[in-house]
């Protein structure tokens, strides 16, 4: 495993990061949900990423109870703040009741003390940012989170709060955004306005929800149990992975496989290999549902991909990457 600095901060983050999104608390059961965890720290993975809301706050216990007895100190521990985590009015979004309290719950799911990145997982258009940053100064101050992100913020959105961030002495150094070699939203703005503010990119999704597995075949049925196959019963989930079972994205993913075998990789490798080529990337996030993936998966780190070969992706992938700004994930 290869680490990296965070933005300009003085973290650092393994190259992969090991998340528990649609997994833990869901798709898996708790034994799998930690064998994954063991099989991430037994290949050098310490950051780790997960988010209140996700299961409906059991991915956040499922991951506290598989990290127990791991010395703290030699772990990131990553969560978010913002979607619904409960039926109340305030139970949601980025004000200072709500951070405060989702804070104080996050905490006791995971069984820890601090959380080294606090993520406000999406922008909240109905509450002032000083509000939001505020909070976030009282957590860093009551040293409870040691670092602060953003999640699909637009570059306006980064830069006004970066402002607060620098008044308040918030240490604002993460971004997190969809990234991947046919999601590269990311690249048109938001990636200079953090560049500007020293603030580094953990990217989601490298995978695209798992179309860059090479596991989808045109014309083929959805193989069952797959992510795609099991999102029915999930809009967000329909949306992303949805907008790519198209047959001329996946006859063209046909064609990276053939790229991923002439450079001795798997196409997920090729896939997280290809978002760490990116210098603003400082850790990519993978999921799984066996712990043989994460072994596989975290075999990306540290390759590196000649010249030749980004642009063969790009050829392969001509018109059909997404690149639009106003675009979120």
């Amino acid at each position: 495993m290869n680490y990296r600095k965070l933005g300009t901060s003085g973290l650092h983050l393994s190259e992969i990061a090991y998340g528990n999104w649609i997994t833990h608390g869901a798709q898996v059961d708790n034994d799998t949900a930690h064998a994954c965890v063991l099989a991430a720290l037994d290949v050098g993975i310490t950051t780790f990423d997960t988010a209140d809301v996700y299961s409906d706050t059991k991915a956040e216990m499922v991951l506290g109870q598989a990290l127990k007895g791991v010395h703290r100190a030699d772990i990131e521990l990553c969560t978010k703040v913002c979607h619904p985590t409960g039926t109340g009015r305030n139970a949601r979004g980025l004000s200072r009741k709500h951070i405060m309290e989702a804070c104080h719950a996050s905490l006791n799911r995971l069984q820890t003390d601090y959380i080294d990145i606090y993520y406000a997982h999406r922008f909240d258009a109905t509450v002032s940012l000083e509000e939001t940053f505020l909070a976030f100064s009282d957590l860093v101050r009551q040293g409870k989170v040691l670092y602060v992100g953003i999640s699909e913020w637009t570059a306006d959105q980064i830069a006004e709060g970066a402002v607060l961030a620098r008044e308040l002495k918030v240490p604002l150094v993460a971004s997190q955004p969809q990234y991947s070699m046919l999601w590269r939203v990311m690249e048109t703005e938001v990636v200079q306005a953090c560049e500007r503010e020293g603030i580094g990119q953990v990217v989601w999704s490298p995978l695209a929800q798992g179309i860059l597995s090479g596991k989808y075949m045109p014309g083929q049925p959805l193989p069952e149990g797959s992510r795609a196959s099991t999102a029915a019963g999930s809009p967000f989930m329909n949306k992303l992975a949805g907008q790519w079972l198209r047959t001329e994205v996946l006859e063209a993913i046909s064609n990276l496989s053939t790229i991923a075998s002439e450079v001795g990789l798997t196409l997920p490798q090729l896939a997280i290999a290809w978002v760490l080529q990116n210098p603003q990337v400082s850790s990519a996030i993978i999921g799984a549902s066996k712990p043989e993936q994460v072994i596989e998966n975290a075999k990306a780190a540290g390759v590196r991909l000649d010249r030749e070969v980004m642009m063969q992706i790009d050829r392969v992938l001509e018109g059909l990457v997404e690149r639009d700004p106003r675009k979120t994930g």
